[in-house]
Protein backbone atom coordinates (compact mmCIF):
# COMPACT_ATOMS: atom_id res chain seq x y z
CA UNK A 1 0.00 0.00 0.00
CA UNK A 2 1.27 3.46 -0.94
CA UNK A 3 2.19 5.65 2.03
CA UNK A 4 0.80 9.13 1.26
CA UNK A 5 3.26 10.80 3.62
CA UNK A 6 6.18 9.18 1.79
CA UNK A 7 4.77 10.17 -1.60
CA UNK A 8 4.29 13.77 -0.50
CA UNK A 9 7.62 13.85 1.31
CA UNK A 10 9.58 12.82 -1.76
CA UNK A 11 7.79 15.35 -3.93
CA UNK A 12 8.51 18.12 -1.44
CA UNK A 13 12.15 17.05 -1.19
CA UNK A 14 12.53 17.17 -4.97
CA UNK A 15 11.03 20.64 -5.15
CA UNK A 16 13.29 21.91 -2.37
CA UNK A 17 16.30 20.38 -4.07
CA UNK A 18 15.43 22.04 -7.37
CA UNK A 19 14.91 25.38 -5.64
CA UNK A 20 18.16 25.17 -3.66
CA UNK A 21 20.60 23.43 -6.01
CA UNK A 22 19.34 23.56 -9.59
CA UNK A 23 17.30 26.64 -10.45
CA UNK A 24 19.76 29.17 -8.96
CA UNK A 25 22.43 27.78 -11.31
CA UNK A 26 20.33 27.67 -14.47
CA UNK A 27 21.90 29.93 -17.11
CA UNK A 28 24.38 31.09 -14.46
CA UNK A 29 27.07 28.39 -14.68
CA UNK A 30 30.71 29.39 -14.95
CA UNK A 31 33.13 27.35 -17.04
CA UNK A 32 34.57 25.88 -13.85
CA UNK A 33 31.09 24.65 -12.85
CA UNK A 34 30.97 22.18 -15.76
CA UNK A 35 33.34 19.22 -16.10
CA UNK A 36 33.51 16.07 -18.18
CA UNK A 37 33.12 12.86 -16.19
CA UNK A 38 33.49 10.67 -19.29
CA UNK A 39 34.03 11.42 -22.99
CA UNK A 40 31.00 13.40 -24.14
CA UNK A 41 29.36 13.22 -20.68
CA UNK A 42 29.25 16.48 -18.72
CA UNK A 43 28.39 17.01 -15.08
CA UNK A 44 27.76 20.29 -13.28
CA UNK A 45 27.99 21.49 -9.71
CA UNK A 46 24.18 21.47 -9.72
CA UNK A 47 24.08 17.72 -10.48
CA UNK A 48 26.40 16.92 -7.60
CA UNK A 49 24.77 19.22 -5.07
CA UNK A 50 21.28 18.02 -6.01
CA UNK A 51 22.30 14.39 -5.56
CA UNK A 52 23.80 15.16 -2.14
CA UNK A 53 20.54 16.75 -1.01
CA UNK A 54 18.38 13.97 -2.44
CA UNK A 55 20.58 11.21 -1.02
CA UNK A 56 20.41 12.65 2.49
CA UNK A 57 16.71 13.50 2.29
CA UNK A 58 15.61 10.12 0.92
CA UNK A 59 17.53 8.27 3.62
CA UNK A 60 15.78 10.40 6.24
CA UNK A 61 12.39 9.58 4.75
CA UNK A 62 13.16 5.85 4.66
CA UNK A 63 15.97 5.15 7.15
CA UNK A 64 16.63 1.53 6.13
CA UNK A 65 16.95 2.36 2.44
CA UNK A 66 19.91 2.59 0.10
CA UNK A 67 20.52 5.05 -2.73
CA UNK A 68 21.76 4.43 -6.27
CA UNK A 69 22.38 7.83 -7.83
CA UNK A 70 23.87 8.71 -11.19
CA UNK A 71 26.76 10.68 -9.74
CA UNK A 72 27.37 8.15 -6.98
CA UNK A 73 27.74 5.39 -9.57
CA UNK A 74 30.02 7.60 -11.68
CA UNK A 75 32.31 7.93 -8.66
CA UNK A 76 32.02 4.28 -7.58
CA UNK A 77 30.50 1.80 -10.09
CA UNK A 78 30.05 -0.84 -7.36
CA UNK A 79 27.16 1.25 -5.99
CA UNK A 80 25.09 -0.16 -8.87
CA UNK A 81 25.26 -3.61 -7.25
CA UNK A 82 22.72 -2.42 -4.67
CA UNK A 83 20.01 -2.82 -7.31
CA UNK A 84 20.42 -6.59 -7.29
CA UNK A 85 19.59 -7.03 -3.61
CA UNK A 86 16.33 -7.21 -1.69
CA UNK A 87 16.75 -3.91 0.14
CA UNK A 88 14.67 -0.79 -0.40
CA UNK A 89 16.60 1.15 -3.01
CA UNK A 90 16.14 4.66 -4.33
CA UNK A 91 17.15 5.31 -7.92
CA UNK A 92 18.09 8.96 -8.37
CA UNK A 93 18.80 11.10 -11.40
CA UNK A 94 19.43 14.46 -9.76
CA UNK A 95 19.48 16.40 -13.02
CA UNK A 96 18.34 14.55 -16.11
CA UNK A 97 19.22 16.48 -19.24
CA UNK A 98 22.52 17.79 -17.91
CA UNK A 99 23.79 18.68 -21.39
CA UNK A 100 20.74 20.89 -21.89
CA UNK A 101 21.15 22.47 -18.47
CA UNK A 102 24.85 23.14 -19.02
CA UNK A 103 24.01 24.85 -22.31
CA UNK A 104 21.39 27.03 -20.64
CA UNK A 105 18.41 25.42 -22.32
CA UNK A 106 15.48 23.16 -21.48
CA UNK A 107 14.28 20.50 -20.90
CA UNK A 108 15.77 19.02 -17.77
CA UNK A 109 14.20 17.11 -14.90
CA UNK A 110 14.71 15.57 -11.47
CA UNK A 111 13.80 11.87 -11.25
CA UNK A 112 13.43 9.42 -8.38
CA UNK A 113 12.16 5.84 -8.17
CA UNK A 114 11.75 3.51 -5.21
CA UNK A 115 12.39 -0.21 -5.63
CA UNK A 116 11.46 -2.84 -3.09
CA UNK A 117 12.50 -6.48 -3.44
CA UNK A 118 13.46 -5.90 -7.06
CA UNK A 119 10.21 -4.17 -8.08
CA UNK A 120 9.90 -0.48 -8.98
CA UNK A 121 6.98 0.56 -6.78
CA UNK A 122 6.93 4.35 -6.98
CA UNK A 123 8.36 7.02 -9.24
CA UNK A 124 8.48 10.80 -9.40
CA UNK A 125 9.51 13.11 -12.27
CA UNK A 126 9.76 16.84 -11.60
CA UNK A 127 9.99 19.54 -14.25
CA UNK A 128 11.65 22.29 -12.17
CA UNK A 129 10.82 25.10 -14.59
CA UNK A 130 7.12 24.28 -14.96
CA UNK A 131 6.97 22.96 -11.37
CA UNK A 132 5.04 19.95 -12.67
CA UNK A 133 5.33 16.68 -10.76
CA UNK A 134 4.52 13.34 -12.38
CA UNK A 135 3.89 10.45 -9.99
CA UNK A 136 3.28 6.75 -10.51
CA UNK A 137 2.63 3.87 -8.12
CA UNK A 138 2.58 0.24 -9.14
CA UNK A 139 -1.09 -0.76 -9.36
CA UNK A 140 -2.12 2.74 -8.28
CA UNK A 141 -2.02 4.67 -11.56
CA UNK A 142 -0.19 7.69 -12.93
CA UNK A 143 -0.73 11.32 -11.96
CA UNK A 144 0.23 14.84 -12.98
CA UNK A 145 0.10 17.19 -10.00
CA UNK A 146 -2.40 14.87 -8.31
CA UNK A 147 -4.69 14.42 -11.33
CA UNK A 148 -4.89 10.95 -12.88
CA UNK A 149 -3.54 10.69 -16.42
CA UNK A 150 -3.83 8.02 -19.12
CA UNK A 151 -1.89 7.56 -22.34
CA UNK A 152 -3.64 7.28 -25.70
CA UNK A 153 -5.77 4.12 -25.85
CA UNK A 154 -6.94 4.35 -29.46
CA UNK A 155 -5.35 2.64 -32.44
CA UNK A 156 -3.32 4.99 -34.63
CA UNK A 157 -2.28 4.29 -38.21
CA UNK A 158 1.45 3.78 -38.53
CA UNK A 159 1.79 6.66 -41.00
CA UNK A 160 0.37 9.01 -38.34
CA UNK A 161 2.69 7.94 -35.54
CA UNK A 162 5.13 10.42 -34.07
CA UNK A 163 8.05 9.29 -31.95
CA UNK A 164 11.60 9.70 -30.78
CA UNK A 165 14.69 7.72 -31.75
CA UNK A 166 17.94 9.13 -30.34
CA UNK A 167 20.68 7.71 -32.56
CA UNK A 168 23.82 8.55 -30.58
CA UNK A 169 24.25 5.15 -28.95
CA UNK A 170 22.57 2.93 -31.55
CA UNK A 171 24.72 0.11 -32.98
CA UNK A 172 25.28 0.59 -36.73
CA UNK A 173 23.20 -2.44 -37.77
CA UNK A 174 20.22 -1.36 -35.66
CA UNK A 175 20.53 2.21 -36.94
CA UNK A 176 20.38 0.91 -40.52
CA UNK A 177 17.32 -1.22 -39.75
CA UNK A 178 15.51 1.73 -38.20
CA UNK A 179 16.46 4.08 -41.03
CA UNK A 180 15.16 1.56 -43.56
CA UNK A 181 11.79 1.46 -41.83
CA UNK A 182 11.57 5.16 -41.03
CA UNK A 183 9.55 6.12 -44.16
CA UNK A 184 6.69 3.99 -42.83
CA UNK A 185 6.36 6.14 -39.70
CA UNK A 186 4.68 9.53 -39.73
CA UNK A 187 7.48 11.43 -38.01
CA UNK A 188 10.67 10.42 -36.20
CA UNK A 189 12.37 13.01 -34.01
CA UNK A 190 15.93 12.93 -32.62
CA UNK A 191 14.80 13.44 -29.03
CA UNK A 192 15.22 16.15 -26.45
CA UNK A 193 18.23 14.70 -24.57
CA UNK A 194 16.05 14.26 -21.49
CA UNK A 195 14.25 11.02 -20.66
CA UNK A 196 12.44 12.95 -17.96
CA UNK A 197 10.62 14.80 -20.75
CA UNK A 198 10.27 11.96 -23.28
CA UNK A 199 8.25 9.67 -20.98
CA UNK A 200 5.77 12.34 -19.83
CA UNK A 201 5.36 13.42 -23.46
CA UNK A 202 4.20 9.90 -24.34
CA UNK A 203 1.66 9.97 -21.51
CA UNK A 204 0.46 13.42 -22.62
CA UNK A 205 0.10 12.36 -26.26
CA UNK A 206 2.72 14.76 -27.58
CA UNK A 207 4.47 11.71 -29.03
CA UNK A 208 3.44 8.08 -29.36
CA UNK A 209 6.65 6.14 -28.85
CA UNK A 210 10.36 6.26 -28.12
CA UNK A 211 13.23 3.88 -28.83
CA UNK A 212 16.25 4.02 -26.54
CA UNK A 213 19.46 2.01 -26.74
CA UNK A 214 21.33 3.04 -23.60
CA UNK A 215 19.03 2.32 -20.66
CA UNK A 216 20.75 3.39 -17.46
CA UNK A 217 18.37 2.59 -14.59
CA UNK A 218 18.06 6.12 -13.16
CA UNK A 219 17.22 7.39 -16.65
CA UNK A 220 14.43 4.91 -17.35
CA UNK A 221 12.97 3.28 -14.23
CA UNK A 222 10.97 6.39 -13.21
CA UNK A 223 9.51 6.99 -16.67
CA UNK A 224 8.88 3.32 -17.37
CA UNK A 225 6.63 2.99 -14.34
CA UNK A 226 4.88 6.24 -15.26
CA UNK A 227 4.08 5.06 -18.79
CA UNK A 228 3.01 1.58 -17.68
CA UNK A 229 0.71 2.92 -14.98
CA UNK A 230 -0.78 5.33 -17.52
CA UNK A 231 -1.68 2.38 -19.76
CA UNK A 232 1.39 2.29 -21.99
CA UNK A 233 3.88 -0.46 -22.79
CA UNK A 234 7.60 -0.62 -21.98
CA UNK A 235 9.57 -3.63 -23.23
CA UNK A 236 13.00 -4.62 -24.42
CA UNK A 237 13.43 -4.65 -28.19
CA UNK A 238 12.96 -8.43 -28.24
CA UNK A 239 9.61 -8.07 -26.48
CA UNK A 240 10.80 -9.21 -23.06
CA UNK A 241 9.99 -7.38 -19.85
CA UNK A 242 12.06 -4.39 -18.80
CA UNK A 243 13.92 -4.73 -15.51
CA UNK A 244 16.06 -1.74 -14.50
CA UNK A 245 18.43 -4.09 -12.68
CA UNK A 246 19.54 -5.94 -15.80
CA UNK A 247 22.30 -4.50 -17.93
CA UNK A 248 20.82 -5.21 -21.35
CA UNK A 249 20.41 -2.43 -23.88
CA UNK A 250 17.44 -1.39 -25.96
CA UNK A 251 13.94 -0.28 -25.00
CA UNK A 252 10.75 0.44 -26.93
CA UNK A 253 8.24 2.60 -25.10
CA UNK A 254 4.76 3.16 -26.52
CA UNK A 255 1.46 4.71 -25.52
CA UNK A 256 -0.40 1.41 -25.98
CA UNK A 257 -0.03 -2.17 -27.18
CA UNK A 258 -1.13 -1.47 -30.77
CA UNK A 259 1.42 1.30 -31.14
CA UNK A 260 4.18 -0.87 -29.64
CA UNK A 261 3.43 -3.64 -32.14
CA UNK A 262 3.18 -1.22 -35.09
CA UNK A 263 6.48 0.49 -34.30
CA UNK A 264 8.24 -2.81 -33.67
CA UNK A 265 7.05 -4.14 -37.03
CA UNK A 266 7.91 -0.95 -38.93
CA UNK A 267 11.27 -0.11 -37.38
CA UNK A 268 12.72 -3.15 -35.64
CA UNK A 269 11.76 -6.15 -37.76
CA UNK A 270 14.50 -6.83 -40.36
CA UNK A 271 13.34 -7.24 -43.92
Amino acid sequence: MVDPSLVDGVGALMRRTAADAILPMFQRLNDSDVTEKAPGEVVTVADRRAEELLDAGLRRLLPDSEVVGEEGVAADPTVLERLGGSAQVWLVDPLDGTANFAAGRQPFAVMVALRRAGVTELSWILDPIADTLMLAGVGAGAYRDGVAVRSAAESIAVERLRGVVPTRFLPPDLRETILAGAPRIGKILPGQHCAGREYPDIVAGRQHFAIFWRTLPWDHAPGALLVEEAGGVVRRLDGSAYDPADDRAGLLVAANEQIWDAVHTALLSPR
